[in-house]
């Protein structure tokens, strides 16, 4: 595992590699990361692995802040896997060519998150362009957990770029919580409770296949867990997988979820 710490290195080490597999992350590394990193390894002949906050797709200072931060810890569990490359960029030098075409989300696709936070999903469509750009990768592993994001940079890549984008099934722990970073920030007793979310919203498909009012079955359980838990939810929809617009259930679909446990902003999909 060779660890570059800035563009010129990063150039010189990848240089001529016909099939890289790049897995973007911001650290904080979990076996969801870990899933990813050996998709990239199975499939790509070498895998690079970034790690990096993008301060760009933060609309919140005390997030980005917030947002837990261990790269001794992240390769040190690296090095047990053993992707070819580690990248370590810096904000100075992704963002040293700042004069990019700006970022604009389309109408249709300003829902879910990309409502509730301004500007995040430009940070995070900017910062995939800086990185292919610079890599040129044949595959980019990312996990269906950001489901928003995933179709988001699927759709923005196709047509610009020739990698294409390998979309992993969201990795859960055993009590059904989908591992990440953010879980970092929870103690055992909000796990607990996102825990018995992630349940009660499994469930909720078989019951939205059987009830004839799927979207106010939907609406009265949003208003049960806001009440049973003590939880302020962004957003609990029904979303076309395709397109992400509110979806009748006879089509293939998925509840998206978007709530707060305590200050900490949780996302997920089933």
């Amino acid at each position: 595992m060779k660890v570059l710490k800035n563009i010129s290195v990063l150039k010189k080490a990848i240089n001529n590699i016909s099939s890289l597999g790049f897995v973007p992350t911001m650290g904080g590394l979990h076996n969801g990361h870990i899933s990813l990193i050996k998709e990239s390894k199975k499939k790509c002949k070498k895998t690079i692995v970034s790690i990096y906050i993008n301060p760009k797709q933060f609309n919140n200072k005390k997030d980005f802040s917030n947002y837990p931060r261990n790269l001794i810890k992240d390769l040190n569990l690296l090095k047990k896997i053993n992707p070819d490359y580690v990248f370590l960029p810096t904000t100075k030098e992704m963002y040293k060519n700042n004069n990019k075409k700006k970022i604009i989300l389309l109408k249709s696709d300003k829902i879910l998150c990309a409502k509730m936070r301004k500007g995040h999903f430009e940070g995070v469509l900017n910062i995939m362009h800086r990185f292919i750009k610079l890599i040129k990768p044949k595959y980019i592993f990312m996990g269906e957990k950001d489901f928003q994001q995933l179709y988001l940079v699927k759709k923005f890549i196709k047509n610009r770029y020739k990698c294409k984008i390998y979309s992993c099934k969201t990795i859960r722990d055993k009590n059904y919580i989908a591992l990440s970073t953010r879980n970092f920030l929870l103690s055992k007793k909000d796990l607990n409770i996102v825990g018995k979310i992630s349940r009660i919203l499994k469930n909720a498909r078989q019951k939205i296949k059987r009830t004839n009012s799927p979207f106010l079955y939907l609406n009265i359980l949003k208003k049960k867990l806001v009440k049973q838990f003590k939880i302020k939810i962004d957003y609990l929809e029904l979303c076309n997988d395709h397109n992400l617009q509110e979806s009748n259930p006879k089509k293939k679909y998925r509840i998206m979820i978007a709530f707060y446990i305590k200050k900490v902003r949780l996302i997920d999909n089933f």
